[in-house]
């Protein structure tokens, strides 16, 4: 009797300590919150800047920097636009703001010992091959972009073709390019994808700010012009982002606006040379 009685209290103890098991489980599992991935950079001479990435903000956005950055695409490019008290900008193959990626620069590159290195040619790029993401912020449709542009946020560059009736495509143009807020400034809310803030390493942030800067020789002759070229560009050692075992995959990308074809077809329908 007592023996029946002593299993039945273990088998009630059994289920108790099943059932508290399953509850925490399925609690864990409800509460769960994925470490948002960050990226550290590394900048010659200045230091590292680590960043904090909020792929629930701007997901294709973050995916894609990421699949650039470990692949290692921004490994020896510079900061070339600095602009005091308001951001700094790289992440351009080209060095002068007019370069973006490709789509191979999304594939890991293998490196069996007999690679021949690629050597970057300023200003030129691969343009059939290159591609734009879909801007990830309010104006451009995107309403889960909460991020404002404060000091140390990280954002996306683009281009601005609402001179010419193409602002959708100005929208949709970033690539590769981003900058990190020096300052603070509520008019670029809800304009550009921002994507993640830096969270060690603003000491090196104010260092990039302090750079020294001229004006660039084809806006020398306008008393207007703004001086945002770096003298000596900072370099990007390194970017390398910690998902921390998180796949964000590829990101999705689109065939950019073409400028240059289109300028020319304008010019063209007026009998002019471009």
């Amino acid at each position: 009797m007592k023996t029946k009685r002593t299993i039945m209290i273990i088998a009630i103890i059994l289920v108790i300590v099943l059932i508290g098991l399953v509850g925490f489980t399925i609690y864990q599992k409800a509460t769960y919150k994925a470490q948002n991935p960050i990226a550290i950079i590394e900048i010659k001479d200045l230091g590292t800047m680590k960043v904090e990435l909020y792929p629930d903000q701007a997901p294709n956005t973050v995916a894609n920097f990421i699949a650039l950055a470990n692949n290692g695409f921004y490994d020896g490019l510079t900061f070339h636009r600095i602009v005091k008290d308001f951001m700094v900008q790289g992440g351009d193959p080209s060095g002068d703001g007019s370069g973006g990626p490709t789509l191979d620069d999304l594939e890991p590159k293998e490196d069996d010992g007999n690679t021949v290195p690629t050597v970057e040619v300023p200003g030129v790029t691969d343009t059939e091959n290159k591609y734009s993401i879909k801007g990830e912020f309010v104006q451009n449709g995107f309403t889960k972009n909460t991020l404002k542009h404060e000091k140390g946020v990280i954002s996306m560059a683009r281009s601005d073709y609402s001179g010419i009736g193409r602002t959708e495509d100005g929208y949709n143009s970033a690539g590769s390019q981003f900058f990190i807020m020096t300052g603070e400034s509520a008019n670029l809310n809800g304009y550009y994808a921002a994507f993640g803030k830096v969270i060690e390493g603003m000491d090196v942030l104010d260092k990039l700010n302090e750079t020294e800067v001229t004006t660039s020789e084809e806006d020398s002759g306008s008393p207007d012009a703004e001086a945002s070229t770096p003298v000596n560009p900072p370099v990007i050692t390194s970017i390398r982002v910690d998902t921390f075992g998180v796949d964000y995959g590829k990101p999705e990308t689109m065939t950019p606006f073409d400028y240059d074809s289109y300028m020319q077809q304008i010019y063209s329908s007026y009998g002019a040379e471009y």
